[in-house]
């Protein structure tokens, strides 16, 4: 009785195992490579994984081979990446309806304020593409000419830029926005604040420069297009919003 007892207790030959893994799905073969040492072994082997790599990811299976990565880990990785394409992130909880824009010009040399405007978000013209990208017009907001020869500060309540801009053409700036993240000092957001100011009268003559129109908006450095309203707003919320407990 003690001898059943132990031929029924003993794991299987691994031969048998290797027959039986060569009909389990990926799902399953990982599962079952984390039995034992001696399991992992067999489920891992590349003669199991490089038929499933060539069958679901063949323009990478060959990479293994040049890197000495095994069939499994390859697998794994691009399983994970696939996984993530097909991955939708959830909803902003932060809506346009929830921003003010504030843009200042300021003359750096005789510190003299020269515009300042605020703006409802909501009351903009949203891109039709559904891009982070907005359009104002000024011209009925009676403001001021100023001389535009000194250095200007620009300054939009996501960013700031100094520089000099002539009448007659449309001065731009743009500052990388930081990350979100609390621990990542001078770590990178993958954002890029644009701010594009068109500007009337030559600045020459005594003619007085005037802020025809402003532009904002949000780049995403990966394809230097301007961002979608949800990613821009997912951002937003990190500094906005009251993180979740």
């Amino acid at each position: 009785m003690s001898v059943r007892h132990s031929a029924a207790s003993s794991p299987p030959p691994w031969e048998v195992l290797l027959q039986v893994a060569h009909h389990l799905d990926p799902k399953t073969l990982a599962t079952a490579s984390c039995v034992c040492k001696s399991w992992l072994a067999c489920m891992s082997s590349d003669h199991l994984w490089q038929p499933l790599c060539s069958a679901h990811f063949p323009s990478l299976s060959h990479l293994s081979a040049a890197a000495a990565v095994p069939h499994c880990h390859l697998y794994a990785l691009d399983h994970a990446s696939a996984a993530r394409r097909l991955w939708k992130p959830l909803k902003p909880r932060l809506s346009l309806h929830h921003l003010l824009f504030t843009i200042r010009i300021e003359n750096i040399d005789v510190s003299h304020h020269v515009f300042a405007m605020l703006r409802p978000v909501s009351d903009l013209d949203i891109d039709s593409g559904g891009a982070f990208r907005f359009d104002i017009t000024v011209e009925d907001e009676n403001f001021e000419g100023f001389n535009a020869k000194g250095r200007l500060r620009v300054t939009w309540n996501v960013c700031e830029g100094k520089g000099s801009f002539a009448g007659g053409v449309e001065g731009w700036f743009s500052e990388e926005l930081p990350s979100p993240e609390c621990c990542s000092v001078g770590a990178a957001s993958g954002l890029v604040a644009d701010l594009r100011l068109g500007l009337g009268g030559s600045g020459y003559d005594g003619e007085k420069t005037v802020v025809e129109k402003v532009g904002v908006g949000v780049l995403s450095i990966v394809s230097w297009r301007y961002a979608s309203v949800d990613d821009v707003l997912r951002y937003l919320q990190h500094f906005l919003l009251p993180s979740d407990v």
